[in-house]
């Protein structure tokens, strides 16, 4: 497991986040889609992992409403998928929401109608820290990439 602190919620997170994604290209492969998530670390509540000094993963968050809150990317480096960095940024997230009073945390990801094995990695990384499935939303971004909204209840 790589020793991670996590910092956040920061704002202005631009920079490590392209850094992420564009490591990620079996995730993030369309550069509009990049582009969107860069302009979006500038605004949202962001929180970064790193292995000393290094950023090695983010994560965004958008708060819809009081109770309910939203984790719209989370990446990590690939030299360090399964050493816990996903773990830690999830348990940062999660402390602020039950700080700010939110009670249930949500994720979008591509549903198992396609069959994208680095999605399927991540179904199964939510599924394991307690997400359950919610909804399945074959059109919200596009027929070929079917949504599957995962929610979790945080204390």
């Amino acid at each position: 497991m790589t020793e991670v602190s996590v910092k956040g919620p920061l704002l202005a997170q631009s920079r490590v986040c392209e850094l992420v994604l564009r490591a990620l290209p079996e995730w993030f492969g369309m550069e509009v889609g990049i582009q969107n998530y860069i302009r979006k670390a500038e605004k949202l509540p962001s929180f970064v992992a790193y292995a000393g000094n290094e950023a090695i993963g983010l994560a965004l968050v958008q708060r819809h409403f009081e109770h309910s809150a939203e984790i719209d990317l989370m990446g990590v480096l690939p030299a360090h998928h399964r050493h816990g960095v996903g773990r830690a940024l999830l348990a940062a997230v999660e402390r602020w929401c039950v700080a700010l009073g939110v009670q249930f945390l949500q994720v979008k990801t591509v549903s198992e109608r396609k069959s994208y094995p680095s999605y399927a990695k991540t179904r199964q990384f939510y599924l394991a820290m307690n997400f359950v499935p919610l909804e399945e939303m074959p059109t919200l971004w596009d027929e070929s990439n079917p949504c599957l909204i995962l929610i979790k209840r945080i204390p």
